[in-house]
């Protein structure tokens, strides 16, 4: 009986180790003798549940994805899935870890780069890592449903989809493996312009796994804060002015260089999304009267993320629509970054996008849809009615990059931020406010940490014993919590991407092949093909600066079938319209010799004999088309 007892134990156990799921790993830490960031994930490693998912080896995106599960589940769908998915890495991070991508496509009906494409990534703010969750669910939608929902199959078969889940790996690994964060890049940089490099980072004093607040009693009226008293836990810190509180409320940590300030000098501080060659503007420059960038770097495409991102591109100029996504606003937001849309756009391209804005808006429920330079400046006041002021330049901008370099559709989304579209005044108060968030954190299970952490000592090297503690900096401010709030505002977003972006690719078909018999033998094959996508197959934009090429009709023969003395086999044709109906250019900027496309192009060739000849159209953005006919 023992023996059975012990051979059944012994299988149940090697059952559940089958079952253990083994992510990748990566060395994070090489550096850490150079670079103050990975000495920080070496010493001060953090646990969180909000990186746990529901079922260890189930998809789901009610979690955080650490690097580790993110690879993991990208190597096993192109393990699982070889016929539409190939996984890869296209470079290193400042850390050296490999950057993964994912290419989504049916291989059996052409090759990735002979389709029309979109690309999806983010997550280049080391914090903002609610984008890669919304990168992984599109994937993962397109993938599990591939062969069982018709419209996905479909989608799947004609275009191809790249996806880059995340593109600053080191910063997000901070951010999600200890109580640091920055805002991307975790190459060192002296952020308070005393010659140190990453010096005041900030302490975790009492070991919470988050730097947020602190709060010192120094006696009645001595201090500029109190506990409000609405709050009967005394989690909520009110400012009542300085001579009038009990307490004083400053940043978590010390003063670790002496210079009067708290955490002002932590890992890293470079901005990959100020990064980009269009519009870059350096972080000083010699006259004192010129256009600078903070966080811009030593130059354009300095940093590994960023020039990555742009040799994938350059290269890839199948590429019709990207959303590189951030947090928080929340906005669906495009270029122009440094200029208002009717000074650099042209009528017809800025057309796609006032379309895509409100259908995004419609998608998603966000409020607030438009350019960087003018209605994210404005957003506040054009909601409200207020004074509107001058536009705000972002320079060396995603979305500037995206149209005035690479001529595409280029949304730089923010996700989350605005807490209270998701939550309801259940305090019954007449108004939606941080209390409701209180009485959640209170009220629903799995959401004990969604707002305030809780105030609990730590010791400080001058004040002593303090209480740290405050907003949730991570999981709630920046990002929403994970569990149901995390479900909500990755399943708005995703509406956007997929219902609208997704399907917004141009799609060239052939309407129809004719041959006739002409009265000297020969015989004429005509082809006409349209696009019955929504984008042309390329934007003006695109035209201008050369991303694309115009496209060709090609007629390939065999047997005894011969083109017609002085036919030529290739013929040019001029790019597919998309279907927003040309407007009229009402600006001289748009007037530069601006074409006037066709949805629809027809091609003929003159030929003798018999055999079989295939028609091909080929177009950068609108892919590649091929039909074969025979003439008996």
């Amino acid at each position: 009986m023992r023996s059975k007892l012990v051979l059944i134990v012994a299988l149940v156990v090697l059952c559940v180790s089958a079952l253990a799921v083994t992510y990748p790993t990566f060395d994070w830490t090489a550096k850490a003798d150079e670079v103050p960031a990975a000495r920080l994930m070496r010493d001060f490693p953090v646990d969180y549940p909000e990186t746990h998912p529901l079922v260890e080896g189930e998809f789901d995106y009610e979690h955080y994805f650490t690097y580790e599960e993110m690879v993991y589940w990208l190597q096993r769908w192109a393990e699982e899935n070889p016929d539409i998915v190939d996984v890869y890495t296209v470079g290193e991070s400042f850390l050296g870890i490999p950057i993964y991508q994912i290419t989504i496509t049916n291989k059996a009906t052409g090759k990735d780069t002979d389709k029309p494409a979109a690309f999806f990534g983010g997550n280049r703010h080391s914090g903002e890592v609610t984008s890669s969750v919304v990168n992984m669910l599109f994937a993962w939608t397109l993938i599990s449903n591939y062969g069982k929902d018709a419209e996905i199959t479909a989608l799947v078969d004609k275009f191809t989809y790249y996806v880059r889940p995340t593109e600053n790996p080191d910063g997000m690994q901070q951010y999600l493996t200890t109580p640091y964060t920055n805002r991307s890049t975790v190459r060192p940089m002296d952020n308070d312009g005393d010659g140190k490099f990453d010096e005041d980072p900030g302490e975790d004093l009492n070991g919470d796994g988050f730097i947020r607040q602190m709060r010192i009693y120094v006696g009645e009226g001595k201090g500029n804060y109190i506990i409000d008293p609405r709050d009967p836990k005394g989690r909520v810190m009110t400012s009542v002015g300085t001579g009038k509180g009990d307490y004083l409320v400053q940043s978590e940590g010390w003063d670790w260089d002496g210079d009067g300030r708290t955490a002002e000098d932590g890992p890293g501080g470079l901005d990959l999304h100020r990064n980009y060659p269009e519009n870059w503007r350096p972080q000083t420059e010699a006259t004192g009267r010129g256009y600078t960038q903070s966080g811009a770097g030593e130059y354009p495409l300095s940093e590994n993320e960023m020039r990555y991102m742009f040799l994938w591109m350059v290269t890839h100029p199948n590429i019709s629509v990207v959303n590189s996504q951030d947090t928080s606003v929340p906005m669906h937001l495009r270029p122009p970054s440094t200029s208002k849309a009717d000074e650099s756009m042209y009528y017809t391209d800025n057309a796609y996008y006032l379309m895509f804005d409100e259908e995004g808006k419609a998608q998603s429920g966000y409020i607030y849809a438009g350019d960087v330079f003018w209605t994210y400046s404005n957003r506040s006041r054009l909601a409200s009615g207020g004074t509107l002021r001058e536009g705000s330049s972002l320079f060396g901008h995603g979305p500037d990059y995206g149209y005035g370099q690479f001529g595409a559709i280029w949304y730089g989304d923010e996700l989350w931020g605005n807490r209270y579209d998701y939550i309801f005044d259940y305090n019954k108060d007449g108004v939606v406010d941080t209390w409701d968030w209180l009485w959640i954190q209170d009220n629903i299970k799995g959401m004990e940490r969604a707002y305030f952490l809780d105030w609990t000592p730590g010791e400080h090297p001058e004040y002593g014993t303090v209480e740290c503690g405050g907003t949730n900096p991570k999981f709630w401010s920046q990002n929403p919590p994970a569990g149901m709030y995390l479900k909500l505002a990755v399943e708005a977003q995703h509406r956007f991407n997929f219902n609208v972006l997704a399907k917004a690719l141009p799609e060239l078909i052939f309407k129809e092949v004719n041959i006739k018999a002409n009265d000297d033998g020969t015989r004429t094959i005509t082809a006409t093909a349209a696009n019955v996508g929504r984008l042309p197959d390329a934007l003006k934009q695109a035209w201008l600066v050369k991303m694309v090429r115009k496209g060709t009709a090609r007629l390939t023969v065999s047997g005894d079938l011969r083109l017609a003395s002085g036919q030529s086999a290739s013929q040019t044709i001029d790019f597919f319209a998309g279907e927003l109906e040309e407007s009229p250019l009402d600006r001289p900027f748009t007037d530069i010799n601006a074409p006037k496309w066709d949805r629809e192009k027809t091609v003929s060739w003159t030929v003798t004999g018999t055999g079989t000849a295939t028609i091909t159209f080929s177009s950068t953005r609108g892919g590649v088309i091929s039909t074969t006919v025979e003439l008996k």
